[in-house]
């Protein structure tokens, strides 16, 4: 069932206990398409564009819609209108900061954490918030091909022609003054997200999954300081995979998946 409205795009697949997806910054409810197929058997799997992205609402003339904070209650909001009880909530990258900050402002609403790839801290070097001014400006004045072509599948992307055409594909699909505003809205807020954790005294109860790719140096070093944070955490690292990890190793995450979701009491 694919729900079509004014609200965000959403797709539901399954029947069973809930868990709700996000993907990241410029990806689509598309980039879950692996773990909908080994989930649905099991599981109602709830996938979503984000504001700004893809067949999403991406307004342009208000910039307080771009902000974790807005995005956080966009979740809120889905599982409503949803009618969805105590799901797991799930994301990747700016997904995955996105739930942490959900679950950080509504702790009893979902019964457990998947944060794949968290954002790497802002200070730290080729960390991508450094970059994320210079993209929005060329997606202004530019537009998504020419920006996308120079900072995102171009020569130093280290993709093949094969993945490049891919990821073109799927960046071409967003309105480029929503990636903009995003950009310099939600992501700059990302960064202080692992430092609420620790300086709130704040404390997820819930059980958590930290999913990353070994080669993820940013997102590793952010996994390891949550993990050492959260009681009920568990941080598992995928071999030889890069940040967009649920892609990168679909088998492997799919199986991280099914045990941390079947090691679950019961909603």
């Amino acid at each position: 069932m694919v729900t079509e409205s004014t609200a965000l795009h959403r797709e539901s697949v399954g029947a069973g206990p809930p868990i709700v997806l996000a993907h990241g910054f410029s990806g689509s409810a598309r980039n879950w398409r692996p773990q909908v197929r080994a989930l649905r058997d099991r599981h109602r799997v709830v996938t979503y564009d984000l504001r700004g992205h893809a067949r999403s609402p991406a307004p342009h003339d208000a910039e307080a819609l771009y902000t974790l904070d807005a995005f956080v209650e966009d979740v809120d909001r889905l599982l409503d209108e949803e009618a969805i009880e105590r799901p797991v909530l799930g994301g990747l990258s700016l997904g995955a900061a996105v739930m942490l900050g959900h679950a950080l402002a509504h702790p009893t609403r979902s019964r457990g954490l998947v944060l794949a790839s968290l954002p790497a801290g802002p200070d730290r070097a080729g960390a991508f918030r450094g970059r994320a001014e210079d993209l929005a400006s060329a997606l202004e004045r530019e537009g998504s091909d020419a920006a996308g072509a120079r900072f995102v599948w171009g020569p130093d992307s280290g993709l093949d022609a094969r993945g490049a055409a891919l990821v073109r594909q799927g960046f071409l699909e967003h309105d480029p003054l929503g990636l903009a505003q995003v950009l310099r809205g939600v992501l700059r807020e990302v960064g202080g997200l692992l430092d609420a954790v620790v300086d709130s005294g704040a404390t997820l109860t819930m059980p958590v999954l930290l999913i990353v790719g070994e080669q993820d140096a940013g997102s590793l070093e952010s996994a390891r300081r949550l993990a050492r944070e959260l009681p009920q955490a568990r941080l598992e690292v995928v071999p030889k995979a890069g940040h967009v990890v649920n892609l990168a190793a679909p088998g492997p995450v799919n199986e991280l998946l099914l045990d941390f979701l079947a090691s679950l009491p019961p909603g």
